[in-house]
């Protein structure tokens, strides 16, 4: 599927950590910010987790969701937020079907195997469901910081 900015995010429903499930179209009337990460409680994933729990505040005051996905079960969400106090939900997405839908299933290659898997990835969709702005193969350092730059001038 290509997504298309200016066009109507994919909805999607995925168990959260809180056990209840949850819809995109839950958030409509708020920015979304819906990253994608390959795994909880890898460094990578947990510096991103992190920084987005440390600008929680900020992204809440322009009045903007954060919803993490990934592939790992809700009891593993759970405990990644409960180690580093995340305030935001996790999405449990085992069966991948969200990320094919936004694109971020890829092919990856780590010490010389080959490997499907989440390409760091993530998308800001308006108040009215539409997809503003996408980053793909996201490098960590700044990225949080550059997601709320990008929310503040809209």
């Amino acid at each position: 599927m290509t997504l298309n900015l200016g066009e109507k995010a994919p909805e999607f429903s995925l168990p959260s950590n809180t056990g209840e499930e949850v819809k995109l179209s839950d958030f409509e009337g708020k920015f979304v910010v819906l990253y994608f990460y390959p795994k909880d409680m890898t460094p990578g994933c947990t510096t991103e987790a992190c920084d987005f729990r440390d600008q929680h505040e900020s992204f809440k005051e322009l009045d903007a969701v954060i919803l993490g996905i990934s592939p790992d079960p809700v009891a593993r969400h759970q405990k990644f937020i409960d180690k580093h106090d995340l305030p935001f939900l996790l999405l449990a997405d085992e069966e991948h079907k969200v990320a094919e839908l936004y694109d971020v299933w890829k092919l990856k290659k780590n010490f010389g195997k080959e490997y499907m898997g989440i390409e760091r990835s993530t998308f800001v969709i308006n108040k009215e469901g539409e997809l503003l702005k996408e980053w793909r193969k996201v490098r960590v350092a700044g990225h949080v910081e550059e997601a709320l730059q990008f929310i503040k001038e809209q």
